[in-house]
């Protein structure tokens, strides 16, 4: 795994050990980044169920403005901090070890909106539609923000709901990517 484009180009990252933590493949993520690259240049980058960080770091290294990356594991976030070290990228990246299931960030890292946001947790337990169902978390974007959601293609695949719509989805092998925009004509709580 490493970084593919930027400022931060070929360099390794670092993967834990087992299966808690199922890495993004560089194939897809170089798919993800071709179809979003006018959208990376100075966003505010959220990074949830990071694992790796290679999401987030991906985008820093395309000259996001700064990239905030959550992930409940301990484990993970030790990794993360590790590869942003390894990058370089520490003065432009924050580490939050939360669960963004059980409650929204703490207002210290919203006092910007996200422009930017990535979305790949472990698949099958529907953690992509209880985030995106959260009121709380539509707060934290910013009007122009794009979510992109990755999943098993054994899931339900992501519906539009209210004050969301589904700009792109993409099949990769076994996975679905999904682009997400916020739909403003809906208001927002």
């Amino acid at each position: 795994m490493r970084i593919i484009s930027g400022s931060c180009r070929g360099r390794k990252l670092v993967a834990p050990n087992g299966r808690d933590t199922r890495p993004t493949s560089d194939r897809v993520r170089e798919s993800i980044f071709n179809i979003i690259s006018q959208e990376v240049a100075g966003a505010r980058v959220l990074d949830l169920f990071a694992g790796t960080g290679a999401l987030g770091m991906e985008a820093l290294s395309r000259n996001a403005r700064s990239a905030l990356f959550v992930d409940k594991s301990q484990e993970a976030c030790a990794i993360i901090k590790k590869n942003i070290s390894l990058c370089r990228l520490e003065e432009s990246s924050t580490v939050l070890c939360h669960d963004i299931t059980q409650q929204v960030l703490p207002s210290w890292a919203t006092r910007e909106k996200f422009d930017l946001v990535f979305m790949d947790p472990p698949y099958g337990l529907g953690l992509i539609d209880t985030v995106l169902g959260s009121g709380a978390f539509m707060d934290i974007l910013a009007d122009d923000a794009l979510i992109v959601a990755e999943q098993s293609l054994r899931e339900n695949p992501i519906q539009p709901i209210s004050t969301l719509d589904i700009r792109d989805q993409r099949k990769y092998g076994k996975t679905l990517i999904t682009f997400l925009t916020l739909n403003l004509s809906c208001e927002r709580d």
